[in-house]
């Protein structure tokens, strides 16, 4: 969503944060030499590995993706040869390539920032810490550099892409497969939480990734909060995933993260973003004959200005971002219909959905649902689903993808 999109009444008198919509002054020169290098220690890493609870292929693969970063070393513009664009999004322009003097491939993320010296060699130093975030629920990192007014994150490729990409080739994405995601973000959270004392906060389909060998993983995670700060401008889009006590200025913890990621599964189960939620008659629409008009009511509100982005039916124009930001303070949160999900998926992502934060049920809490209990005892070919929506050529899970990913 561009800055401009912002125009609407602004009914609660809601504001966000400096940079939001209005420009930031970023001005500064620019240093081709700031880089981030970390020597790594295959032996000190292995010895962190063991200490988190993995399974033995986890564990492998971890190992592998270490010992291949070892082959990377310092990276510059010039050892990469362009693959491709993956992406864009939070001011930032993502490109599959090729690391040439290692054979690596990689996803490359671009965020031209125009700021000064000494916010650049924050914002590099502070991205350090996604070299110490090692777990198979977490993007691998390579290196960040400055090159040409833009920084350069440097990380794992996953060829499936995000689950944004991956729900408009679906229409709709299955509970069981959303079972999956679920518990991986969980533990990604959890993760980040207990090691690094790092919140998520910005939580959305676009922030998770698949590949070929059935994993997934979050990235775009607030490492650096100058980075944030100075990307704020850009930030206007992402809002709409934002929980309310986030966009009333209030203060908020984790519990911000898990309304993020209810208000996501309900995007993805239902094949649009739910705000404002679909009425009966889309319902019937999106889901046929596994969805009754007799069988509730989905909340109607007397100003219901129109779907957001809903591929079935006419759609009235879009919301404003300040009718949408309204609506999600004021209004009803969404939910998935009964009758089409199970009563354990429902019953999840309507604890997630709470708009008071203390009403919200807590990470620790939820990973003992019973919907994630389920979720982790049910064997779903994650792997052979996404190889088949995103027609990508299977992989063998002991087997590394970059032999496929050229």
């Amino acid at each position: 969503m561009s800055k401009n999109s912002g125009s609407g009444k602004n009914i609660l008198n809601l504001k966000l944060p400096p940079g939001s919509i209005e420009p930031v002054d970023l001005s500064g020169g620019s240093d081709m030499n700031d880089k981030t290098t970390v020597n790594i220690s295959i032996e000190a890493m292995q010895k962190t590995i063991e200490s988190l609870d993995l399974n033995d292929l986890q564990r492998k693969r971890l190992v592998d993706f270490l010992t291949q970063k070892q082959k990377v070393k310092e990276l510059n513009n010039d050892d990469f040869q362009n693959l491709g664009e993956l992406g864009a999004g939070n001011g930032g322009v993502v490109t599959k390539v090729l690391h040439k003097p290692s054979g690596v491939i990689m996803a490359r993320k671009l965020i031209h920032l125009e700021v000064k010296p000494a916010i650049r060699t924050q914002i590099l130093r502070e991205l350090k810490v996604l070299h110490e975030c090692n777990s198979p629920h977490i993007v691998g990192f390579y290196e960040a550099f400055y090159s040409d007014g833009e920084i350069n994150i440097c990380m794992e490729y996953m060829d499936g892409g995000s689950l944004d990409l991956v729900l408009k080739k679906a229409g709709r994405i299955p509970e069981e497969i959303l079972g999956k995601v679920t518990v991986v973000v969980l533990k990604g959270l959890n993760y980040l939480r207990e090691n690094h004392q790092i919140m998520h906060r910005d939580v959305k389909p676009s922030n998770i990734l698949v590949n070929s060998r059935g994993e997934i993983k979050i990235c775009d995670f607030g490492v650096s909060g100058q980075l944030i700060d100075s990307m704020a401008n850009s930030f206007v889009g992402t809002r709409s995933y934002m929980s309310p006590e986030r966009l009333q200025g209030t203060q908020y913890t984790v519990q911000s993260d898990i309304w993020s990621l209810g208000l996501s599964l309900v995007e993805m189960a239902i094949g649009r973003y739910p705000i404002p939620p679909p009425d009966p008659k889309e319902l019937a629409a999106i889901f046929g004959s596994k969805y009754s008009l007799t069988e509730g009511q989905s909340p109607s509100p007397k100003n219901r200005p129109g779907n957001f982005g809903s591929p079935f039916g006419d759609g009235p124009k879009p919301m404003s971002i300040f009718e949408l930001l309204d609506y999600i303070v004021n209004e009803p949160p969404p939910t998935v219909p009964a009758g089409v999900f199970s009563a354990k998926f429902k019953d999840f992502v309507d604890r997630c959905l709470k708009k008071i934060p203390e009403e919200r049920t807590d990470l620790k809490t939820l990973m003992n649902h019973p919907f994630i209990k389920q979720s982790e005892a049910e064997s779903v070919d994650f792997a052979g689903w996404i190889c088949r929506t995103m027609d990508l050529n299977p992989v063998s899970p002991t087997k590394s993808t970059q032999d496929s990913q050229v």
